[in-house]
Order: structure tokens, then C-alpha cells, then sequence
């Protein structure tokens, strides 16, 4: 006879779906489970009082009304490339190109304002800086996507190298706007042509009506339209998505063009209604923070919204504490990181189950 195949002692098996309220409560336990660990941290490694710790991790978001303007100010354009984001990842294209979509976005934005701002009125301004933004951005995200679809190419080590030539780009124009100038400075600043205009009494408030009448827009796109329907049945399966007669390289390009246009928007927001400036560091690395948003978001907007809330508050916290209690840098990214790492973990609980060899099938499988 041959001897019975011993049942594993644990088994992980997929979840065919986690009901709303299970994913809200495993995220909440993980978060208070990251807490506990940040506190152990923080008395056994750092010597503080947590408690006190986390009060001054408030602080950093919600301690005074400038503080909290930054971080909406910066959960804006965070929540504006996680929105670009979501219809490529859907489509399981790894964009991971968005920080260069953005600085492309971003540079042909400043040199229509520096080079056309006396040239031509702001009614023809702006709308000529909202185009060229956009149909750059669209452009550079068209690229890796036609060599996708005809080539077959490797989408993330294509877009991540089209971040180091926008990089490029971008310092070389820097230097030539600067000129004998030690730093670039605000652009303009003598005259203000091609500032956002003060709405509700801060600038930025238009990028704020912006992104979210773009958090509505794209979650109907993608749920609701033929072209969302198309995006998800190649993102299921090529294979499918070609038998039920889709064109797969056409939904490539257009939903990169998608993403690219709204990562050069987004440029365009940071320039005019933001820093006012260009640099290298525009995009300021939420290219690349944007992935998580709209991966654990599952590419639903108005959750990207709390997750980018999230990972700003993290943020804000990290430096705050850095500066009440003259850690350096590492520590409280250790802080902040404890909690991300076990919201990214929750996921798997949310995704998948384990099941234990119990004591019965044990005596069962011995008999």
C-alpha cells in the first residue's frame, strides 16, 4: 500500500474576495500593531516617551494652519500622480516613469512662462502652458508604450530610464535659464506671469479643485466607461482581451498617453500654482511614493485620497520628530517606516488566509 501524502501543517490558500469591513478592521489592527512596535523602539532604542513622540508626530500635520496647508499642499500633487498612475498599473503597465512624466510636465510649463510670459496675454498663456504640458507629458509616456506594444520592451526599465533623461533635460535647461545666476530663484517673481491667481486666498487651491475634480473623473473613467472595461480586461488577461476582439496595442498607448497627460499636468500645477519654480527636484521623489498610493489603493481614487493623507502625515511626522528631539534622520524613518511596512503586510491578510493542520486530521492521517 502506498503510505498517505502527510498533510502540511500550514497551508496558505487566496482569498476569492475580503468583504469592506474585513479590510478596514485588518488595516486598523495592523496600524495599532505598528504602534505597538514604534514604541518599543522608541523607549528601547531612543529613550523617549512614545506618547510623547506621537503627539509631536501629530503636530508635524495638524499643529498649526501653515503646517497644514504644507501637507495639503503636498498630499495634492502626491494624490495627482497616484491618479495618473491607476489606469497604467490597472493595465498591469509598470509606469514607473511618472517622476520624469512630471519634470517633462514641469520644464516645458517654465520655459513658455520665462521665454512667452511678456510675449503673449495670460488668456493665451495659460491655456498654451495647460497644452504643452499635457502633450509632453502624453509624448513621454507614448514612447515606452509604442515599444511595448510592437516591440515587446520591458516597460519598468524603460520608463525608469526616461526618469534619468527628463532628469537630464531638466538640469541642462536649469543652467541655461540661470544663466550667471547662483540659483534659478521663483520664476517671474517681479511680475507674477504665469502664477496661478490667489483662489479662496492661497494659489494652490486651484491644484486642490483640480486633483479632485480628477479623483471623480477618472474613477468613473475607469469603472464606468468602455475604455476603463478595455483597460481591465487587458490588465486580467492579453490573452482574453484579444479573443473578445480589443485591441491591445491601442489600449497600451492610449491609456499611457492617459497617464503620461496627467503626470505633465500635474508639472504644470507644481510650477504655477505651487513652487513657482523648476529644478531636479520638482517632482521631489512622489513619482516613485505614488506606485504605493495607487497600488494599495487597488486603483480606486477616493481611497488613493486617505492613502496619500497617510503617507503625508507620515512624512510630516518623520521630520517633526526629528527636529523636537534632535534625531537624526534615520530614526524617525524607522518610526514612519514601522507603520508603512505593516500596512504594506496587512495586505497579504487581506489577500490571503492560512489554514492549520488541526489536531483531528492529525490523529486522522496517523490511524
Amino acid at each position: 500500500m502506498s503510505k498517505p501524502v502527510k498533510e502540511p501543517f500550514l497551508r496558505i490558500v487566496k482569498r476569492d474576495s475580503a468583504s469592506v469591513p474585513r479590510k478596514i478592521l485588518v488595516r486598523l489592527l495592523a496600524i495599532v500593531f505598528a504602534l505597538v512596535l514604534d514604541a518599543l523602539f522608541i523607549y528601547f532604542v531612543t529613550g523617549l516617551n512614545p506618547l510623547s513622540v506621537y503627539v509631536v508626530m501629530f503636530q508635524g500635520t495638524f499643529g498649526t494652519a501653515t503646517r497644514f496647508s504644507w501637507a495639503v499642499r503636498d498630499l495634492v500633487t502626491l494624490l495627482c500622480i497616484g491618479i495618473a498612475l491607476a489606469p497604467a498599473f490597472k493595465m498591469k503597465f509598470w509606469n514607473i516613469g511618472a517622476e520624469g512624466q512630471v519634470l517633462m510636465g514641469a520644464l516645458v510649463t517654465a520655459l513658455i512662462m520665462v521665454y512667452m510670459g511678456r510675449k503673449v496675454p495670460s488668456a493665451v498663456l495659460f491655456p498654451l502652458m495647460i497644452v504643452s504640458s499635457v502633450a509632453v507629458g502624453a509624448i513621454w509616456g507614448l514612447i515606452p508604450a509604442y515599444f511595448k506594444a510592437k516591440w515587446k520592451t520591458n516597460e519598468t526599465l524603460f520608463t525608469l530610464m526616461m526618469n534619468y533623461i527628463a532628469t537630464s533635460f531638466v538640469a541642462c535647461a536649469v543652467n541655461i535659464m540661470r544663466g550667471q545666476a547662483s540659483s534659478l530663484g521663483k520664476l517671474n517673481m517681479g511680475n507674477k506671469i504665469g502664477w496661478f491667481p490667489k483662489f479662496l486666498g492661497q494659489r494652490y487651491n486651484i491644484n486642490i479643485l483640480v486633483v479632485v475634480i480628477l479623483t471623480f473623473a477618472m474613477f468613473f473613467y475607469l469603472k464606468y466607461t468602455k475604455h476603463g472595461y478595455e483597460i481591465t480586461v487587458v490588465g486580467e488577461s492579453e490573452n482574453t482581451a484579444r479573443y473578445a476582439g480589443i485591441n491591445v496595442s491601442k489600449v497600451i498607448i492610449r491609456t499611457m498617453a492617459i497617464s503620461g497627460a496627467i503626470c505633465g499636468l500635474c508639472g504644470l500645477l507644481i510650477v504655477c500654482g505651487r513652487d513657482q519654480t523648476i529644478s531636479v527636484n520638482t517632482a521631489g521623489g512622489k513619482g516613485f511614493t505614488a506606485i504605493i498610493v495607487a497600488w494599495l489603493a487597488k486603483f480606486n481614487t477616493f481611497t488613493m485620497a486617505l492613502i496619500a493623507f497617510l503617507l503625508i502625515f507620515l512624512e510630516k511626522g518623520a521630520g517633526e520628530i526629528a527636529s523636537a528631539y534632535g534625531l537624526n534622520d534615520f530614526a524617525s524613518s524607522i518610526i514612519t517606516g514601522i507603520i508603512l511596512f505593516c500596512i504594506l503586510g496587512s495586505e497579504f491578510f487581506i489577500n490571503f488566509k492560512m489554514i492549520f493542520r488541526t489536531k483531528a486530521k492529525k490523529e486522522g492521517g496517523n490511524e
